[in-house]
């Protein structure tokens, strides 16, 4: 028989097998900073904030140059922005937009909202949202416009086409009861409300909204038409109720809806 190897010869003389030795740990060294560098980069930093400060408040590229509007109906662009008074020449930055918008719509009632931008380099933009009326109060030959909220923002001497006129006749039987529980301010407003809710075909349509008592509001259309409308309650479902009984009965002169389930409509 062939004797034992020279490997396995080694083998015996050591006395078996050795575990195998653990890798040894990698140790990341972390390097500081030297002094000199880290001061250097806080330099570098105040630098470059001082630069952009600078370039924002101090330099004369980032100013303002242009006041720009857009969405303007009856007024002009010219009366936003004299009432704006926007700092032309300022840093753009500086501008207080918050301040800008409360300002126009202090100076301009008729403005509903406005978006107040800025538009880098040299532009400030003001996009304007007019109040629409929708009803109309006459008062010494003039007319009050009324928005849909009950806000009388304007004074005109021709009454807008397309807007009906508040008439107020207190019913005379019931006048004195009628205007202790509801004064003539909260007969406006249920006059507002009506005509707010308004299906759009109607509402220019609509002459006059004829104010008798809070439960007795009604409405007289082109051609001699009228709506007994009722109170300024389930306004909605009212003017579904009135534009499908508008297409039933296309001929029809006089129309109430003022119980909505129970709709009527008559040619006389």
């Amino acid at each position: 028989m062939a004797g034992p190897t020279t490997a396995e010869r080694q083998k015996s003389a050591s006395g078996g097998s050795r575990p195998p030795r653990p890798p040894r740990l990698l140790r990341s060294r972390v390097r500081m900073p030297r002094p000199r560098t880290l001061i250097l980069s806080l330099i570098a930093l105040v630098l470059l904030g001082s630069g952009g400060v600078w370039l924002l408040y101090g330099s004369q590229w980032l100013r303002v140059e242009r006041v720009t509007v857009s969405g303007t109906r009856i007024l002009t662009p010219q009366e936003v922005r004299e009432a704006a008074a926007a700092p032309v020449g300022a840093p753009l930055i500086s501008v207080d937009t918050d301040a800008l918008g409360d300002r126009l719509r202090k100076k301009l009632r008729r403005i509903d909202s406005v978006e107040v931008e800025r538009s880098w380099p040299h532009e400030i933009g003001l996009k304007v949202t007019e109040r629409k009326p929708v009803l109309l109060i006459e008062k010494g030959g003039k007319f009050v416009e009324v928005d849909a909220k009950g806000v009388r923002f304007a004074t005109v001497g021709q009454a807008p086409k397309g807007v009906p006129l508040l008439e107020l006749t207190p019913d005379q039987e019931n006048a004195a009861s009628s205007l202790r529980r509801f004064d003539s301010h909260r007969l406006r407003r249920e006059s507002v409300s009506v005509a707010g809710a308004l299906p759009a075909a109607v509402a220019r349509d609509t002459r006059v909204v004829k104010v008798r008592s809070y439960d007795s509001i009604s409405l007289e259309l082109s051609g001699g038409r009228t709506v007994a409308w009722g109170s300024s309650e389930m306004g909605r479902t009212k003017a579904s109720t009135l534009t499908a009984l508008m297409k039933a009965a296309p001929k029809a002169r006089h129309f109430d809806v003022s119980v909505p389930t129970a709709p009527a409509s008559s040619a006389s």
